[in-house]
């Protein structure tokens, strides 16, 4: 973005925003209106300015006046259906979608260590030997791994394993308080326990049973805990590397986004979990549990990439510090 430019154009606003806050106690019904107008136009310019520039002056201007704005503007709050509206249209699917590189890098390293402990494990007896004795290992690939979806009823085992999902996500949200550090080595547990379990089903002629069971909720499930690990390891990040913004700012906005992951994925986790109570031990056949799957993994997708991008090129960050918190006028 060319900043001189953005300024030239948008100062006017700017100026003239900052004329009505210093007004405040005298404006006309149709100047108030031009307040609450000229105050998501410029909390807007200030999403944009801040991901686009490291000019901490123009920042920093553009803030205190958005601040005053909204202390100047009184009885105007959105409702609580456009602040959810908001959320789930903008603020969680553009952190979603900002984040995208590191989601794929931990999803395509935890399929990699899968695979390699899977390879390992169904190759080598001594490490089966090791897992567990033959007839324990003869149980699971015979019948505790496919009951284990079926012996409890379905809600108490949906409740069960969206709480244990959700402990997982949270686990690599909460570690960005530690610059994300623990993060890989729990997305490592995660790839090695599904990779030896893996390896002992296929090396027992079981592999179509392992991913007809785990393949329904797992593309969601194991979506939901990349996304996860991705923003709590992008918040380290910024701590290491904040680009040319000072370094508390760039943490804040990325711990805020991380709390809107957070609430997102209660949400997506609660799908994954009744996916798996309901889909996966169910009748259907397999071909159909399988696309179930695969169709809420691209729906959810779909929807990251539709709000998200369309959020992005709006300037938007999902900083809540941002969200205009106004009834939109004409």
């Amino acid at each position: 973005m060319d900043v001189d430019a953005f300024v030239l154009a948008h100062r006017p606003a700017w100026d003239r925003l900052e004329t009505l806050v210093k007004r405040r106690r005298k404006l006309t019904g149709a100047e108030v209106d031009e307040l609450v107008d000229l105050y998501q136009r410029v909390s807007t310019h200030l999403s944009m300015v801040r991901s686009a520039s490291s000019d901490s002056v123009l920042v920093g201007r553009l803030s205190g006046l958005v601040a005053s704005a909204r202390s100047a503007v009184t009885g105007a709050h959105a409702p609580v259906w456009s602040e959810f509206a908001r959320f789930w249209t903008v603020s969680f699917p553009v952190v979603a979608y900002r984040a995208w590189r590191w989601w794929l890098g931990a999803a395509v390293a935890s399929l990699v260590v899968a695979v390699l402990i899977g390879s390992w494990v169904a190759g080598n007896p001594e490490v089966q030997a090791a897992v567990g004795t033959p007839s324990d290992v003869a149980d699971l690939v015979n019948h505790d791994f496919a009951s284990y979806y079926s012996e409890n009823p379905a809600g108490s085992f949906a409740l069960r394993v969206w709480i244990n999902n959700s402990w997982v996500a949270a686990q690599c949200i909460g570690y960005a308080v530690v610059l994300g550090l623990p993060i890989p080595y729990v997305l490592f547990q995660n790839a090695a326990n599904a990779g030896v379990v893996g390896g002992l089903m296929f090396d027992a002629g079981k592999g179509d049973v392992f991913l007809g069971l785990l393949t329904p909720h797992g593309l969601l499930e194991l979506t939901a805990v990349f996304l996860a690990a991705a923003v709590g390891m992008r918040l380290g990040w910024s701590v290491v590397s904040p680009g040319d913004r000072p370094r508390g700012q760039v943490l804040a906005e990325q711990g805020r986004a991380v709390v809107s992951v957070a609430v997102g994925l209660v949400v997506v986790l609660l799908v994954s979990g009744l996916i798996e109570a309901l889909v996966t031990p169910s009748p259907l056949p397999t071909f159909l549990r399988i696309a179930i799957g695969v169709a809420a993994e691209l729906a959810f997708l779909s929807y990251v990439v539709h709000f998200g991008l369309k959020a992005d090129r709006a300037g938007e960050t999902g900083d809540v510090d941002d969200a205009p918190d106004l009834l939109p006028t004409s």
